[in-house]
């Protein structure tokens, strides 16, 4: 049997899941056993753990649903395991390296404890020095292993469950798993701690604890199974140690560390926004059941507490409660416009009710009609016709919009007017942070492609890029308005959650930009093509680079004349440079089209037959049309150095990889850019990335964010096998023969 089982609970967190798993992993002690747990097979953690099956056999995931709550997959990965000693590792945490080799051998010295407890590191989810909260606690313990009455106020109570390694056939003989509901770790560390007979701590840091953005989720508004639940795991304890007839020097401690718990929730009047009253009296009852006769009460503002918890006195600490909560509130303003008048304007409109059917989009800071947003807003004409649809522009581009939508000019009386009073806001980006999140507002954030690059707070260690980003503090608060956050893949899903911090709900429901992948039509095709101005005949290749942080203006990175010259006399070059820098300017020739002013990038892909990119999100996009993609990828190593990288594009590529102009040409040329391997690359790309676009997005979307309807009534996504992706030119079956076929 292994040494150790470490046990992983993934709930909520898949996008940070990876790092733990590789944080025990990467440890120089190899006897283990790793145990994710997932929610289920379709889980999006259950993709990361999978992939970590297939490369270790020393990973071996098993699944709990999330109704049975952390405690109940905690017990699902206890039943699996079979080492000698657990450990238990929140999805987002790590094990810190030599971790194992330090327990190890503590274990070694105190053989047979039953319970080892450990520090750990609360590290702060953005900025500042991690504490070691428990360093005072343990640094009290005795040397070797010790009964528990020799140090009472080492209860498990102050400790969480992945502060401590556990003997299994200890917690098998005494029958010990984490209790349902909320709160187990105060539970199971009381109820631990009780059964325990030989303990023994390790004075260093263990675990490295990342605290969420969002704080705990056992902050979430109560009153329900989350907070009335501390109160079931108090009694479940204080009855356990009942029973064991423990001496006032273990109950003391034990009672105060359960109660201080207690008040603590007590007192965040944001954790009982509604039954607190309830909450209080139950305390009461356990505390005047429980409390020894003659416990001294704390003293200093603790002991007050208590004192009015013994005789039930809920006004009076209500009352000391709303003292604090005054002392604590912010006096900032609420954000508004700068101009003077539309200030005026903007809160007075903040002052009317939400308009119901009122429904405000903008795509690319005020760019036009496009992208997510676009095609949302097509379809709710369709499906929501009662709903009325704004499109915000900015100053100048108004032309670019179709003629039968309405707009309102970014920055004027009538555009903020329209952002107080409309129930439904939907962007691609962020809307001004001077917008207010109305209580029934609905934001929707749709994102414009999958990412490859960092993103959000991912950025902050890459200079070049965080020197560019603004305030990410800033950044945050427009993402603490979204509602919901659209995603077109596991990976999307997994790195938004990452770069974007939030309580949003994630739709995974694909991108609505590219329904018109699977709806597209051959005329489709051709007349795209004919506007513009592909030569009948020709290959079109798509040159699509992304935009670089080290770089000033746009730089080609490749000329593209002499690719032509190299690559075939059939090959015309669709180029479309990054949205940074379309300025209005054409650079056209005979074997040059410049598409990057044209309105719509879906267009563009549909008249490509193959697409030359390096590390722009397009070719996520482009891979639903099942079309020829290949990676130049000159720079790569200076990309994901100064930009920093989810994933390594040239090991896992969409198509041939080229690294240099004459590679690159040298797959066109050959056919190689379309052989069987290309296209065997592209397939696994596609399964990866293409998860959820369908040809129904939009229609998604409408009916989950605009017409309320409720996720188990939304259409499912058709498997990747059923689709039917628009069909390419004629062109791009070509003259010559492809070696690797001939």
């Amino acid at each position: 049997m292994p040494r150790f089982s470490i046990i992983v609970p993934s709930h909520g967190v898949a996008g940070r899941l990876s790092e733990a798993l590789d944080s025990v992993l990467g440890q120089s002690f190899g006897d283990l056993e790793l145990i994710p747990v997932c929610d289920g097979p379709d889980a999006p953690a259950a993709e990361v753990a999978a992939g970590y099956a297939g490369r270790d056999p020393r990973v071996a995931p098993v699944h709990s649903p999330p109704s049975a709550g952390l405690g109940g997959a905690r017990n699902a990965g206890t039943r699996a395991a079979s080492g000698t000693y657990l450990l238990f590792l929140d999805g987002d945490d790590l094990l810190l390296p030599g971790a194992l080799a330090a327990l190890d051998a503590r274990l070694a010295e105190t053989a047979g404890v039953d319970v080892l407890y450990v520090e750990h590191e609360r590290a702060p989810w953005w900025e500042g020095e991690p504490a070691n909260p428990v360093a005072p606690l343990l640094a009290r313990a005795p040397e070797g292993a010790f009964a528990p009455a020799e140090l009472p106020h080492l209860t498990g109570v102050r400790l969480p469950a992945w502060s401590a390694v556990y003997r299994r056939a200890f917690l098998a003989e005494h029958r010990l798993a984490f209790p349902d509901g909320h709160f187990t770790d105060v539970g199971w560390g009381g109820l631990t701690s009780l059964a325990a007979e030989r303990i023994a701590v390790l004075r260093r840091v263990v675990v490295r604890h990342r605290l969420r953005r969002q704080g705990s989720r056992l902050n979430e508004p109560g009153p329900g199974p989350g907070q009335l639940a501390l109160l079931d795991q108090v009694e479940l304890v204080l009855d356990r140690a009942a029973g064991h007839a423990l001496s006032a020097e273990r109950f003391g401690p034990l009672f105060d560390q359960l109660f201080a718990v207690v008040l603590k929730t007590a007192s965040r009047p944001e954790r009982l926004p509604s039954g607190h009253r309830a909450f209080f009296r139950r305390a009461a009852r356990l505390y005047r059941r429980f409390r020894p006769a003659g416990h001294p009460m704390p003293r200093g503002s603790l002991g007050v507490q208590h004192r009015l918890l013994a005789v039930g006195a809920y006004d009076a600490f209500r009352a000391l409660r709303e003292v604090d909560r005054l002392t604590g509130r912010a006096a900032g303003a609420l954000p508004r416009p700068h101009a003077v008048r539309t200030r005026l304007r903007y809160r007075a409109a903040l002052r009317r009710p939400l308009d119901p059917e009122l429904a405000v989009y903008c795509a690319y800071w005020g760019r036009g009609y496009a992208c997510n947003p676009a095609a949302i807003h097509a379809k709710a004409r369709e499906l929501a016709p009662h709903i009325r649809s704004v499109f915000l522009v900015e100053a100048g581009r108004e032309h670019t919009l179709p003629k039968d939508v309405e707009y309102a000019v970014l920055g004027s009386h009538r555009a903020w007017e329209l952002l107080a009073r409309a129930t439904y806001l939907i962007n691609n980006a962020n809307f001004a942070e001077r917008v207010v999140k109305r209580p029934g507002s609905v934001h929707l954030q749709t994102q414009h492609g999958t990412p490859l690059k960092t993103m959000g707070v991912d950025q902050s260690t890459y200079p070049v890029v965080a020197a560019r980003s603004g305030s990410f503090t800033r950044l945050l608060g427009r993402v603490d308005r979204w509602d919901f956050n659209l995603s077109a893949n596991r990976h999307s899903t997994r790195m938004w959650e990452r770069a974007f911090p939030g309580s949003w709900e994630a739709l995974e429901y694909g991108y609505p930009r590219n329904d018109v992948y699977y709806t597209a039509t051959a005329d489709d095709v051709a007349r795209v093509r004919r506007e513009l101005g592909v030569p009948e005949g020709r290959l079109a290749v798509l040159y699509a680079p992304t935009h670089r942080d080290h770089h000033t203006g746009f730089e080609p990175g490749l000329d593209l004349e002499a690719f032509c010259a190299a690559a075939g006399e059939d090959v015309v070059v669709l180029l479309r440079a990054h949205y940074f820098y379309d300025r209005g300017g054409a650079r056209h020739s005979d074997r040059i089209i410049d598409v990057t002013a044209h309105r719509c990038a879906e267009d563009v892909c549909l008249a490509a037959d193959a697409l030359v990119t390096d590390y722009s999100s397009i070719m996520f996009d482009y891979a639903n049309l099942d079309r020829p993609i290949v990676v130049y990828a000159d720079d790569w190593d200076v990309y994901r150095h100064t930009r920093g990288v989810y994933f390594d594009l040239p090991a896992e590529p969409p198509g041939p990889v080229a690294r240099t102009p004459g590679e690159l040409a040298a797959v066109f040329r050959d056919g190689s850019y379309a052989d069987a391997g290309s296209a065997a690359l592209r397939a696994a790309f596609r399964a990866r990335f293409c998860q959820f676009d369908d040809g129904r997005a939009a229609e998604r979307v409408v009916r989950r964010v605009l017409l309320g309807e409720p996720p188990e009534a939304i259409a499912p996504v058709r498997p990747l096998a059923e689709r039917v992706p628009a069909p390419a030119a004629t062109t791009l079956v070509r003259s010559r023969p492809c070696p690797a076929s001939a």
